[in-house]
């Protein structure tokens, strides 16, 4: 079965990001590709969709800015806020939004983060993809041989601080 990739971001990266849906938008609804924002599209989307989508965006950016990775040009932001409105899932960025199962055909990021146990247990169902997933607890789980792992969705209730610092230490196990 060939997976139509599509979401926010850049088609070649280091950090791939999957959640269920994409902003409740017109101009997102047919999305069959895989688009950079613009500048000042994140502030539109959380203009129009609310909270939901501000904590997604900045959820995304604190995760960045925490784990630092040494090829992501985070280092040139002085804070996650700044790399969120000026970089995040842009052109010139080095992470996608996907709103698409993984392909992990396509060796197009070196990590892949399912947001979300509901729907990362869904995708498992509907499209069985590893056979080597190790649930660490109730909400992390580890695929080492894809570079994969499932966390809270990115909210600062499920995904919190201390849990994005998690997130960090279980992807920089994965080197």
């Amino acid at each position: 079965m060939k997976i139509l990739t599509h979401g926010f971001g850049v088609k070649n990266g280091i950090f791939a990001v999957y959640i269920e849906r994409p902003p409740p938008m017109s101009e997102y609804n047919y999305l069959d590709i895989i688009q950079p924002l613009a500048s000042g599209e994140i502030t539109a989307i959380n203009t129009a969709c609310g909270n939901g989508w501000r904590k997604i965006f900045n959820v995304y950016a604190k995760f960045l800015a925490e784990f630092n990775h040494k090829d992501h040009d985070f280092t040139k932001h002085k804070t996650w806020q700044e790399y969120r409105d000026k970089c995040l899932l842009q052109q010139h960025s080095h992470e996608v939004l996907l709103f698409s199962p993984p392909n992990f055909a396509d060796k197009s990021y070196k990590y892949h983060i399912i947001a979300g146990r509901g729907y990362a247990k869904k995708i498992l169902r509907d499209h069985i993809f590893t056979n080597s997933l190790i649930w660490i607890d109730e909400e992390f789980a580890i695929d080492p041989k894809l570079n994969l792992v499932i966390c809270p969705y990115f909210d600062y209730r499920q995904l919190s601080n201390i849990k994005i610092s998690k997130l960090c230490g279980i992807l920089k196990s994965l080197d």
